[in-house]
């Protein structure tokens, strides 16, 4: 009794010291978001461990609750569990990776232990996994719906497959293992981040810069007078500094010097080097795959991806491969024919590629990016986006203000459908800054799920971005690349948003990797078509809509350069898989084996890898290991996809809308292949994909 009354006091204590915590007592915010400007560096620390004492007390309670398991006292229950945890996770990460500092490298780096000793207490809980088995094995017998079927199935398989029946000896390995790969993970971000701050390439001359457009020096410029630079013109490795030199500036050491600064961070032998990361990793990873009997770490992934094995992902991403290469390869040789008319005698280089691709764009299609800039404005690109949202799915989107955010540069958004029901809150963080990692992506602020009163949670998402920043008293005006990426990130949140699943674990974007691009990749298609350029591109100054004679350049260019993309893009994927695919990291150089893995897919010596692997965060970092193909096989899936529009007559067919729009709601309640053939009747036609890009005809 002593005992229990001094734990008492404990838990009192606790709470009055968590009291004035807003990640712990919910402050009131409008939908329930979190408290952004409220929160300080000093909450995460207590209210992680608070978040996390409440959900192993969750766990205890369903372990040592009716000694007969059921489907709502272990499967539902273990659901709805660690909301706490979620609400602080959600908002803890997401801050990290978008406006992250030392304090918050800190705090992760504690905190990642922390998590990962409560997911090996979860799922590595011989009792919990017994009430689970005991549930799993009479489930045919249990009158179930479909969605509780797969949660009963998902939550078995999740406690199979990360070690549930394992010996104890390897379940301790096995927990050693998934922390020191956690704080490696985070490693190897920080010093990409690290990298990418600390170069910084200052130029003096205006002269070195012919050629570039104004609008990127006056970028450059504002970017050297905050750097303590005035009257210089400051470039690093992100993409919206570098990109435009590569595009447009004359000066080829320049463009080489940019392009080797972008592809060589975390590989310079420094604190911030990132090969001994990698190997440890991969040692770790494929010592994983090997306590569950795999020889590789791929097929201990691909398990329960659409792929199932690494041998149908190789074989499908070889027979992209192929069209790929040779389309790429006859590109290089127009491209060579260009450069030799300016330096002859001297062979294409990857610094020359963007350069002598936007001279014959121009040539071919009389298109120039800087004359279409003007007319993607961010703002209006954004309204684009969700005009086709409205279009589709009848979503209304209702900026809200005086916001609670966790950067001023956030904007917020109420998302309602047609009949004015809340479907979720949307968050758009666009620009780059110091504390954010690069790259765009969508992330779950909080989830969407049905409590046990039958009360729809509507979730809270985010779309992060790393576009220009307005320069010079201009908006921010978007490149076609960036508008395919906000409209693909759109399509990540409107996944997410469209939800209607009863359990979290099954909601939004759970789903296997190679299905979950496809709801992003489908909304590319529509950023260039005619009517939908013609409700979004106006131009910053001028209100004018964009003329035909752009739109035809645009379109009748949409297949150009695509040998390049897709090859970038699959020898990404190629390397991905061929690290996953090793049986040993003993005796395993990076820099080699990358060399190698090029080798024998016949890379060109005029492309350059997507992702070099010292800065490949999809692999090392955010969970895409042995999946970044699923970016190509959601390609097939998406390209399908808008046929099924495109056969109607209609690109916003109201029948095939509802369709697809019900695809979306499932999150991961069912199966996604029978998802999509559901939706579609039939299975993806991969021609459609190689149409796409004028691989054939």
């Amino acid at each position: 009794m002593k005992k229990i009354i001094i734990l008492g006091a404990i838990a009192m204590s606790l709470l009055a010291c968590n009291k004035t915590n807003p990640l712990l007592d919910q402050p009131a915010t409008p939908y329930g978001v979190p408290a952004f400007d409220q929160v300080k560096t000093e909450h995460y620390l207590p209210a992680f461990e608070e978040a996390i004492r409440e959900n192993k007390a969750e766990i205890d309670a369903i372990v040592n609750g009716d000694p007969i398991a059921t489907f709502e006292n272990t499967i539902e229950a273990l659901d709805r569990s660690g909301l706490l945890l979620d609400r602080v996770t959600g908002v803890f990460f997401n801050v990290l990776e978008a406006d992250g500092n030392d304090e918050m490298d800190a705090i992760a780096e504690k905190v990642s232990p922390m998590l990962s000793e409560l997911s090996a207490y979860i799922i590595l809980n011989d009792a919990l996994f017994e009430r689970v088995k005991a549930v799993y094995d009479v489930r045919n017998e249990l009158n179930l719906t479909a969605e509780q079927m797969r949660l009963l199935t998902e939550t078995y398989k999740s406690f199979a497959d990360n070690g549930a029946n394992l010996p104890a000896d390897k379940k301790e390995r096995l927990k050693q293992i998934n922390e020191e790969l956690d704080l490696l993970s985070l490693q190897f971000g920080r010093n990409v981040v690290a990298e990418t701050n600390s170069c910084q390439r200052f130029i003096t001359n205006e002269e070195e810069l012919k050629g570039l457009p104004e609008s990127a020096k006056a970028f450059a410029a504002e970017e050297a007078a905050a750097a303590g630079h005035p009257g210089e013109w400051l470039f690093t490795p992100k993409r919206t500094s570098f990109t435009p030199v590569l595009q447009y500036c004359e000066n080829r050491e320049l463009r080489k010097q940019l392009l080797m600064d972008y592809t060589t961070r975390a590989n310079h032998d420094n604190q911030n080097d990132n090969k001994a990361v990698i190997i440890r990793e991969m040692q770790l990873r494929i010592e994983r795959a090997n306590l569950f009997g795999y020889a590789n770490p791929a097929d201990y992934i691909l398990k329960d991806c659409m792929a199932k094995d690494h041998q149908t992902v190789d074989a499908f991403l070889q027979s992209v491969w192929a069209p790929s290469l040779a389309a790429a390869k006859r590109e290089a040789a127009e491209l060579q024919k260009l450069l030799d008319a300016d330096l002859p005698g001297e062979k294409l280089q990857p610094w020359d590629w963007w350069y002598y691709a936007e001279k014959l764009r121009k040539a071919k299609y009389a298109l120039d990016e800087e004359e279409i800039k003007p007319y993607f404005e961010l703002s209006n690109v954004r309204k684009g986006a969700f005009g086709v949202a409205n279009k589709l799915y009848g979503l209304q989107f209702e900026p809200l203000q005086d916001m609670p955010v966790y950067n001023p540069e956030v904007e917020v958004f109420k998302v309602t459908d047609a009949a004015g029901e809340l479907i979720g809150i949307l968050y758009t963080d666009y620009f780059p800054r110091a504390g954010k990692r690069p790259g765009a992506w969508m992330n779950q602020i909080l989830p969407q799920y049905i409590d046990a009163d039958g009360v729809d949670h509507r979730p809270v998402i985010i779309n992060v971005g790393n576009f220009n920043k307005p320069a010079a008293g201009n908006p921010s005006l978007l490149s076609m690349d960036d508008v395919e990426t906000l409209f693909h990130e759109f399509g990540h949140a409107l996944h997410g948003l469209l939800s209607r699943a009863h359990y979290k674990s099954l909601s939004g974007t759970n789903t296997p990797r190679d299905f979950v691009e496809l709801p992003s990749q489908f909304m590319e298609n529509y950023a260039y078509e005619p009517e939908v350029l013609k409700t979004y591109a106006f131009h910053y100054q001028t209100g004018e809509v964009i003329p035909d004679e752009l739109i035809q350049k645009i379109n009748a260019a949409g297949k150009f350069n695509q040998g390049f993309v897709t090859t970038e893009l699959l020898s990404a994927s190629i390397l991905d898989m061929d690290f996953h695919e090793l049986t040993t990291a003993e005796g395993l150089d990076v820099n080699t084996f990358e060399q190698q893995s090029l080798n024998k897919m016949g890379m060109i010596d005029e492309i350059i890898v997507r992702y070099r692997p010292t800065f490949y965060n999809h692999i090392f970092t955010t969970g895409y290991e042995a999946g970044y193909y699923s970016y190509t096989w959601s390609a097939v899936l998406d390209a399908d996809a808008f046929v099924a529009f495109m056969e109607t007559g209609d690109l916003f067919d109201p029948a095939t809308a509802v369709k697809f729009r019900h695809l979306l709601e499932q999150g991961g309640t069912r199966d996604a292949q029978e998802l999509y053939l559901e939706f579609r009747g039939k299975e993806a036609d991969p021609q459609h994909l190689l149409r796409r890009k004028g691989f054939v005809e």
